[in-house]
């Protein structure tokens, strides 16, 4: 039976709530000041490669997820190097979180052959294998039904390795998406299907689109298990997913989580597009308000469980340390022509 809360995603939709700091576990305080970190790297990296979008320094579209850094570093903690990550068009988080190199990102955006994927696939095909980030694609639902191949794979190795699909709302609306469901589901895959819910599928608000706000009744439609949490609140995200991804790895099946969350930049492209629709343009303060990453810095200070000072520092040294990785990706070399041919056939060697 579909449970009505499974339709409407109701308050946590409201650009006006969870302004709050988060309560960060005293016991807990190291892991989540780790936490805040790599939410902060993430947000400085796409900060430079927004600047360098607007300045025209990098040619290739880029969607950029910052306001959303709390979902990808809460649930790469719980993964590991041999597991399965798939990621989307808006997937820098998804790949720094899973571990992706700063400099190799910086690179391929800029075309260098030193990049994640030697220069060829630009800021929406990079991919980490060595971290379990098998790649991502532009395509709104490509790999998730190769997630669910991906685990076919686990399941059939009985490795207990997992599969995680990131995907966005619009994804829900495409017709691969409902039948990977059905597969995960009457198979019983070890796949974490994970809708990051920004209300936007490229300019229009999910209400425009939809008839519910929830995607978690596509899961219950399927016969999966699903919870939706506060896409900002690491904490929240973190007590849900340990569990999740405990039972998909116990072979207990499929598990949908719904974090729900904000995109601070438009679609594509380094402004923020406050003049797409009515929504946007009167909620994206109010949003701001419900950063990820300063309502995790406020919860620790909260309890005293960092410094400004020694966070203030941190950030200092990343600015320092991205800045050099940047400058020498800008220096770095083109892919030479050959790679052309190199990078699609196969030799004998």
């Amino acid at each position: 039976m579909i449970k009505n809360n499974h339709f409407m995603i109701g308050g946590l939709a409201e650009a006006k709530n969870y302004h709050q700091p988060i309560d960060i576990p005293i016991e807990q305080g190291d892991e989540y000041y780790s936490n805040l970190k790599e939410m902060t790297i993430i947000r400085k990296v796409e900060e430079i490669i927004g600047e360098n979008v607007k300045n025209n320094l990098i040619k290739c579209p880029c969607h950029l997820s910052i306001g959303q850094e709390a979902i990808p570093v809460a649930i790469s903690k719980y993964l590991n190097n041999n597991d399965f990550i798939f990621g989307n068009h808006r997937s820098h988080g998804h790949y720094l979180a899973a571990g992706g190199s700063s400099y190799e990102l910086f690179a391929e955006v800029l075309g260098k052959v030193t990049g994640c994927a030697k220069g060829m696939g630009g800021s929406m095909h990079i991919t980490s294998a060595q971290n379990g980030f098998v790649g991502s694609v532009p395509i709104v639902s490509g790999t998730v039904p190769i997630a669910v191949g991906a685990g076919f794979s686990a399941q059939m190795n009985g490795e207990k390795q997992i599969s995680v699909s990131y995907f966005g709302d619009g994804t829900t609306e495409e017709g691969v998406f409902h039948e990977s469901l059905n597969l995960a589901s009457k198979f019983k895959l070890p796949v974490l299907f994970v809708c990051e819910n920004n209300l936007f599928s490229s300019h229009l608000h999910i209400s425009e689109r939809q008839p519910y706000s929830s995607v978690l009744r596509f899961g219950d439609a399927n016969g999966i298990k699903g919870k939706r949490v506060d896409g900002n609140n690491i904490v929240a995200i973190s007590s849900c997913v340990k569990k999740a991804i405990e039972n998909v790895r116990n072979g207990n099946g499929p598990f949908l989580l719904e974090a729900v969350t904000y995109r601070f930049r438009g679609h594509v492209g380094h402004d923020e597009n406050i003049d797409v629709g009515l929504q946007r343009k009167s909620d994206l303060a109010l949003w701001k308000k419900r950063d990820p990453i300063k309502r995790t810095m406020n919860g620790l200070l909260k309890k005293d469980l960092i410094k400004e000072t020694k966070y203030l520092e941190f950030c200092k040294d990343v600015n320092k340390r991205l800045t050099k990785e940047w400058d020498q990706a800008k220096k770095d070399p083109f892919p030479k022509l050959s790679q052309l041919i190199e990078s699609t056939y196969a030799t004998n060697d």
